[in-house]
């Protein structure tokens, strides 16, 4: 059933000729803004998540702004290095609140949000 499953997660994807990162858990796709599914990547300089009044509001929620621009650089450079290097396919899920596509973004069959999990540039969304 479980084969199945990721088969059916296969089928279901669509391509991403000409990806553009944003940041660690953003790509564009066309006009198309893709977040990356259950990720949370760490906010490049000057994001206002990590103004001094949303780091307080958001410190006891779910997703806590993650403020290191330094960890942020480098996990916009990896995930611009990863889709430079193969076939970039998307996976669907559905938008978030600030009307983005969610989606597995998939590089050769490899999910980027993984990688960047993998590789401490990204933590699991919460």
């Amino acid at each position: 059933m479980l084969h199945l499953f990721a088969f059916a997660a296969l089928a279901a994807t669509a391509p991403c000729p000409h990806p553009k990162v944003h940041d660690g858990d953003t790509i564009r796709c066309g006009a198309e803004r893709v977040r990356l599914a259950n990720i949370d990547a760490p906010e490049l300089a000057g994001s206002e998540r990590c103004s001094r009044a949303s780091r307080r509001r958001l410190a006891g929620s779910r997703n806590p702004a993650w403020c290191d621009s330094a960890l942020a650089e480098r996990s916009r450079a990896t995930l611009a290095a990863l889709v430079a290097r193969g076939s970039t396919r998307l996976a669907p899920i559905g938008r978030d609140r600030y009307g983005r596509l969610l989606a597995r973004v998939m590089i050769d069959g490899r999910d980027a949000g993984a990688y960047l999990i993998a590789r401490r540039l990204a933590r699991p969304w919460r």
